[in-house]
């Protein structure tokens, strides 16, 4: 689902169960402010933006939709360093350019038929199952 970073929350559906996971009325905000805002945020940038919707909502209870929203495959959790764990809904294979001038984390998408093993050197036998790459540095404008 590929959506604007403008795209109105109460226009982003979401069924009420996504990957066996019950959709809640507060992991369906949680989920909607993810999608609609692919910043990759922290779970108190979620929550700030979700208690708009949802104002009695807990920064714990944003904490439990989010775990539950990684454990079921719906989000990725980005960790940088030190740094509060990040949320990011796109779930194909990428990385994250960190600018560290801004502190703004960008998706990095692979080139079309690049293949990983080919690239780095990797131990015999070794087989890919998830990628995490982390670039860090800064955006140079000419």
């Amino acid at each position: 689902m590929n959506l604007p970073n403008s795209a109105n929350p109460a226009e982003i559906e979401v069924p009420e169960e996504i990957s066996g996971l019950r959709m809640t009325r507060q992991r369906q905000e949680v989920y909607r402010t993810l999608m609609q805002q692919r910043n990759h945020p922290t779970a108190n940038d979620v929550f700030m933006r979700v208690k708009d919707r949802l104002p009695n909502i807990s920064l714990a209870t944003v904490y439990n939709c989010l775990e539950a929203l990684v454990q079921h495959g719906i989000i990725r959790q980005v960790n940088f360093d030190r740094e509060s764990s990040r949320y990011c809904p796109n779930l194909s294979e990428h990385g994250h350019f960190h600018d560290a001038t801004t502190g703004v984390i960008h998706d990095v998408d692979f080139k079309p038929g690049v293949n990983l093993a080919d690239v780095l050197n990797l131990p015999a036998g070794a087989v890919i199952d998830d990628v995490e790459i982390t670039l860090r540095g800064k955006l140079v404008t000419t």
